[in-house]
């Protein structure tokens, strides 16, 4: 069901540091800037959102695949990067995330060095946190390819193509994805992932369960099974959730399908909905889904989440 990533909100404390760090330190750039409707907010949920600023940014490559900021009233109480449930981590194809790390400076911090993955040497990542309490990680895909056909940097920083979601049962979280957004998934397996292991002072032989929903290319999800000490994210009554809030991806069509909407569809005109519907489903680790209908495939060459660079 599910066609393309289109956009990474985050809910940002500071606004105008989120929106610089990105634009300073990895080349995105701003292509809109507004504040929140009344509409919008009733759109998203979030009717405390109404007033508050935000800004759509895009990689330096033109990808039609956004970041959208926005200002959040205060810091959530209670809310630590890869602590909670929901999203947790923006995963962003780069060129050299070993030129990367020494570019970074805060509100960036490396919490994972640059190094090789061990199932594939020959791709490299790197983790951080960001100026919204978001963890990104910094991916460098070689030009031959990857086994799921998710491309390669077309600039230093460029897109979003695996977002990581982290709940207390991954198996459930791979049958929402399987069974209601009708998405091929593969059976959970054990897998170390050094950053939960120093954010929960696990020890180094500890594993992970992890699922991932496959997309036609270009995209992942990945479904962590978070260990016992974290807990749902905290977000208060008619606000986004902090840190990576919601997460939009591209539908051909709603049409026969029965979701179950925090909020039913409707037309937007923002970008970058460009006119097209668009819903909120939660799913089982408490993380905000964004369906957009698009009314036809999406790819690389179509802008699934709106204009492209022009």
């Amino acid at each position: 069901m599910l066609d393309a990533i289109v956009a990474v909100t985050l809910s940002a404390p500071d606004l105008g540091a989120t929106a610089r760090a990105y634009e300073a330190q990895l080349g995105y750039r701003r292509v809109e800037e507004a504040s929140v409707s009344r509409s919008l907010a009733k759109g998203w949920g979030a009717p405390a959102t109404k007033g508050r600023d935000y800004v759509l940014m895009q990689p330096a490559s033109g990808e039609p695949v956004y970041l959208r900021i926005v200002e959040a009233d205060e810091p959530a109480p209670g809310y630590a990067p890869l602590k909670t449930f929901g999203w947790n981590a923006n995963e962003i194809l780069v060129e050299d995330p070993v030129a990367l790390a020494p570019l970074l400076k805060e509100p960036f911090r490396i919490i994972g060095e640059p190094r090789p993955l061990d199932f594939n040497p020959n791709i490299i990542a790197m983790q951080v946190t960001g100026p919204a309490g978001e963890v990104a990680y910094f991916t460098r895909i070689p030009p031959q390819g990857s086994v799921f056909n998710l491309g390669s940097a077309r600039s230093f920083v460029d897109r979003t193509f695996i977002v990581v979601t982290g709940g207390p049962d991954v198996d459930a979280s791979r049958a929402f994805y399987r069974d209601v957004l009708q998405m091929p998934t593969t059976d959970p397996a054990p897998t170390k992932i050094q950053v939960l292991q120093d954010a929960y002072g696990l020890p180094r032989d500890a594993q992970t369960r992890i699922g991932i929903v496959r997309f036609p290319s270009s995209f992942l999800i990945e479904l962590d099974q978070y260990p016992a000490a974290a807990v749902p994210r905290p977000t208060r009554r008619g606000h986004l959730p902090p840190g990576i809030a919601m997460v939009s991806f591209a539908v051909k069509s709603f049409e026969g399908s029965k979701l179950p909407w925090k909020v039913t569809p409707r037309v937007r005109t923002e970008r970058p909905y460009d006119g097209r519907r668009a819903g909120i489903l939660v799913g089982p680790a408490g993380e905000w889904i964004e369906l957009i209908e698009t009314g036809a495939g999406c790819g690389q060459q179509v802008a699934c989440g709106g204009q492209a660079a022009r």
